[in-house]
């Protein structure tokens, strides 16, 4: 082989092996613009216009910070989220925070089957339908005991979300208003406090750490693939805070247009109010495809990440490298919390109003969440790989304010 034809070789493996390593960012981010994301931003966007455009934004530093950890805690530990902590912090430690892992994916779930559910009704298909087929594709999906396809097939689904970008650039939102409203902020409004909340939960999902670091593992990534990792996690996190923030802008831009009440609560109304635009027929389809395609890999996602989470505190097998009759504990928490609340959906019909809720839970949520996170980022890692000096006081003070104000803003909301 002549020097030229070596060369082209070792471009071709590097660029096979780059394109191996990436996945596990950009699936989690993909998951993480999610239904219950899309109703908080488009009930932002209406009550609020762009005035929480500029947290979104802000937020994506920090979300790449913590989700960068559980990349390295994955390459140099080989252990999942939930099977250090049982090492390091204890069993107790381990169940508190798989606690709230499942009650995260709950709210999750419950939000992405609703969302499937009033999809259907847009075009008359009734949830006896719907609920059961989304339930099945997505046993399906993971039942092919290959941690490689379950990621294509839901990295493919997940790309339907990029049709928010057309919704938002058929609105043709006003730079002046945004500009205005960047810098209009009423910070002592309760309304507007728990939005904000719900925001800064709907961007930190728990089940996003434990899913990306058990993901890590599972694909066997090394301390060479580090570099790419995070570029995966990097593009995932601005990727899915600008889906998230043309929601918002879709929403903020025609509903000022259209002059309607701020009072949507429902994907079927956020439709209806923000699709026109496109065209009635074009702009719903537009507009199904890519919450269905959010909704249908957030509910693989959560669900995969409370499986590995509960196995790594038990001990049980936990893989999708495993066929599903190797692994039985593990696919049937998976097949549980998919079925189980599939079927809670369909039987009480109106849990929309959880849907912002479950955002604000997970705001409450990640001070237990982030603080564990860094703590093994900072005793778990091998010593050059460890968190320390002024980026780990960074990451520290970040999440604390967020955190914080995550848990002012929730509170708020009460009172």
């Amino acid at each position: 082989m002549d020097a030229e034809a070596r060369s082209s070789a070792i471009k071709i493996g590097t660029t096979l092996r780059i394109l191996a390593v990436w996945g596990p960012g950009l699936l989690v981010m993909l998951a993480d613009t999610d239904a219950g994301n899309v109703v908080t931003a488009a009930q932002s966007g209406t009550q609020w216009g762009y005035r929480l455009l500029p947290l979104l934004i802000l937020l994506i530093p920090m979300l790449y910070m913590v989700q960068e950890l559980t990349v390295r805690l994955g390459i140099y530990t080989g252990r999942g989220h939930g099977e250090l902590i049982r090492e390091r912090f204890g069993i107790g430690w381990a169940w508190l925070s798989t606690a709230g892992l499942a009650a995260a994916t709950v709210g999750s779930l419950i939000t992405e089957f609703s969302a499937v559910a009033a999809l259907g009704e847009l075009y008359h298909m009734p949830r006896s339908l719907t609920l059961p087929f989304a339930a099945l594709a997505l046993l399906v999906v993971v039942a092919t005991g290959s941690y490689r396809r379950v990621e294509r097939t839901a990295l493919v689904i997940g790309l339907f979300e990029l049709v928010f970008f057309a919704v938002v650039w058929s609105a043709h939102p006003r730079f002046e208003a945004v500009a205005h409203d960047a810098i209009d902020l009423p910070i002592g409004n309760t309304g507007f406090m728990y939005l904000a909340a719900a925001i800064i939960g709907a961007t930190f999902n728990p089940w996003m750490i434990f899913y990306q670091q058990s993901a890590t593992v599972d694909k066997k990534l090394q301390s060479e693939d580090l570099e790419q990792a995070r570029w995966d996690t990097g593009v995932g996190a601005i990727l899915t805070q600008c889906l998230t923030g043309a929601v918002l802008v879709a929403a903020a831009a025609t509903l000022s247009k259209s002059g309607r009440a701020p009072s949507l609560s429902s994907v079927g109304e956020i439709s209806d109010a923000i699709t026109p635009l496109l065209g009635e027929d074009m702009g719903r389809f537009a507009f199904s495809v890519g919450v269905l395609g959010a909704s249908l890999v957030a509910a693989i996602v959560s669900s995969l990440a409370l499986a590995w989470g509960a196995g790594e505190v038990t001990g049980y097998r936990q893989s999708l490298e495993y066929r599903p009759f190797q692994a039985g504990w593990f696919y049937g928490v998976y097949a549980a919390c998919v079925a189980g609340v599939a079927m809670l959906v369909w039987s009480v019909p109106n849990l929309v109003w959880l849907t912002v809720a479950a955002q604000v839970l997970n705001a409450f949520l990640m001070p237990l969440v982030i603080g564990l996170l860094v703590a093994l980022a900072i005793v778990a890692l091998p010593e050059h790989a460890r968190l320390r000096g002024w980026y780990m006081w960074l990451i520290i003070g970040v999440s604390t304010m967020v955190s914080a104000l995550g848990v002012f803003g929730g509170i708020s909301g009460f009172f």
